[in-house]
């Protein structure tokens, strides 16, 4: 009988710590709805304690998710675990995930606790969580640097207080596949009671292994994959949850398992990721990367047009990838562009409907063809928070390769316009210069980009900037056919939220 592996997903909580990658909370819900509709069993929803927004966030999933699972992350500390039982009592079905570490180098230098401390506080910890929630997961963090006799002690001493899920997590990426396996089977060995629970593991992709480790602890005995969308996350991100799904599907045969995930969601799920975060996975991405079902060479092609199974193991469409057909056009009307916007699971307020609808036809008047990806793209600008002190009224670059770019930029800053006008090699340098001269916070660009949604010389521009003030980073998103308006909207969009945090301190 094949065995059912659970899906765990970490894109809301370990995939929003990867740089760039934040996320507000309707666009959280947005894409928690994506994860449950593409069968993802858990759904780490967030970190209850580390903010406001992190608590309204989970509780804002929780009460609205019903057919997953949706967990929230805890340390070892009473408030924490009351923080996050607040915040995910209202699910269908509720998980609160407790972690400490169990590495002798964290135990030393991080936590600084001896190894009885933090035993003794893991299963008091776990014993409460249990109290309060029907399931709990407890994770020892950095568990592959940790020695195999603890560890076990810790996993019996936790089941016993009422832990359900123990998961293994490769916290650095430091090990390998066949290492992994035996370090799981002798875990298994040696703890009495670690079989009568699920077993997951959690493993990062330092050393590009993330994934080879997850398939290899699942051939050891684990039942659950903790993993996330394309892979984001912390350094080098996390297993991705396409490829292990994918794997898993395609080679049933060897793995004997079975899984719930609705691989026809994968591409839409990855291409709704990259449209909230405007952080794109690389061409040659497996399963999810644009070159992932491309043929460039004479003999691949030849083969392919002869029976594509000569070049591609799987199908475009068992991943949902289809052709990017135009969907609507500048005659379309409200209710075809609501019908779209719903079926493209997109939940918008009646104004922002609205506004949004009026950015489709200004779109629509200057582009050939209208995609989904646009679409999406415009979306989920309308579902950004807007902060609005700053607002682009006009601008005017001269650019040329034989004179100087000039910039001109008029912005309303607080209700009065203000013009600054800058010279530099290039039209977005010149604008940006020309953006901070009417600027009055101290700010510093820290990362800008610019890429093509769609194919096409008119295709829309995403630009995203990340601002720094003070010590906290700030990221604004724009869109636009003409990117210099694209990158002005980006960088207001940034320094809006800029003003909104400096607010939000000081009414604290």
């Amino acid at each position: 009988m094949a065995k059912r592996i659970y899906f765990f997903d970490t894109t809301l909580r370990d995939g929003e710590q990867s740089p760039g990658c934040s996320m507000n909370k309707r666009e959280k819900l947005l894409l928690a709805r994506q994860l449950e509709k593409m069968g993802v069993d858990v759904i780490e929803a967030g970190f209850a304690a580390a903010s406001p927004g992190d608590f309204e966030s989970v509780k804002l999933i929780a009460d609205e998710i019903r057919t997953s699972t949706v967990c929230v992350l805890a340390r070892t500390v009473k408030d924490d675990i009351d923080k996050a039982w607040a915040a995910v009592q209202g699910a269908a079905r509720p998980r609160i995930h407790t972690f400490i570490a169990t590495s002798p180098i964290h135990m030393e230098y991080k936590l600084k606790m001896s190894p009885e401390q933090v035993l003794e506080r893991a299963e008091a910890m776990v014993g409460y969580a249990a109290s309060l929630c029907p399931e709990v997961e407890f994770s020892a963090e950095d568990a592959t640097r940790s020695d195999v006799d603890f560890l076990a002690l810790v996993f019996d001493r936790v089941i016993a207080a009422g832990a359900k899920i123990i998961n293994i997590p490769d916290t650095v990426g430091y090990t390998t596949p066949d290492e992994f396996y035996h370090f799981i089977q002798a875990l298994r060995e040696k703890s009495r009671l670690l079989d009568t629970v699920r077993i997951s593991v959690h493993c990062h992709d330092d050393l590009g292994l993330g994934v080879a480790n997850s398939i290899a602890a699942i051939s050891a005995g684990a039942a659950q994959v903790e993993c996330t969308v394309s892979g984001i996350g912390e350094r080098a991100g996390n297993a991705a949850l396409e490829e292990i799904a994918m794997i898993l599907k395609l080679r049933s045969d060897l793995l004997d398992t079975e899984i719930g995930i609705v691989t026809e969601e994968i591409t839409r799920t990855s291409s709704l990721l990259s449209s909230i975060t405007g952080v794109h996975v690389q061409p040659n991405k497996a399963i999810v990367g644009a070159n992932a079902f491309a043929h460039e060479s004479g003999i691949h092609q030849h083969g392919v047009l002869a029976n594509r199974a000569t070049y591609e193991i799987m199908t475009p469409e068992s991943v949902g990838l289809a052709k990017n057909n135009m969907v609507l056009g500048k005659h379309s009307g409200r209710h075809a562009f609501r019908n779209k916007a719903r079926e493209l699971g997109y939940d918008l307020s009646p104004d922002e409907l609205n506004a949004v609808f009026e950015e489709f036809k200004e779109l629509a008047d200057r582009k050939k063809e209208i995609f989904d990806r646009d679409i999406e793209t415009l979306l989920t600008q309308g579902m950004q928070d807007h902060h609005d002190y700053y607002k682009l009224k006009r601008f005017v670059v001269n650019s040329g390769n034989t004179i100087t770019t000039t910039a001109s930029v008029v912005v309303a800053a607080g209700g009065v316009e203000r013009e600054g006008i800058s010279f530099a090699q290039g039209p977005i340098d010149a604008t940006f210069r020309a953006i901070e001269q009417v600027i009055d916070v101290d700010v510093a660009l820290e990362d800008f980009s610019l890429q093509s949604v769609t194919e096409g010389t008119d295709a829309l521009g995403y630009a995203t900037v990340t601002l720094r003030h003070g010590d906290r980073h700030f990221i604004g998103r724009d869109a636009s056919i003409n990117v210099v308006q694209a990158s002005i909207g980006a960088w207001l969009n940034a320094m809006n939220k800029v003003m909104h945090a400096i607010e939000t301190d000081k009414g604290e």
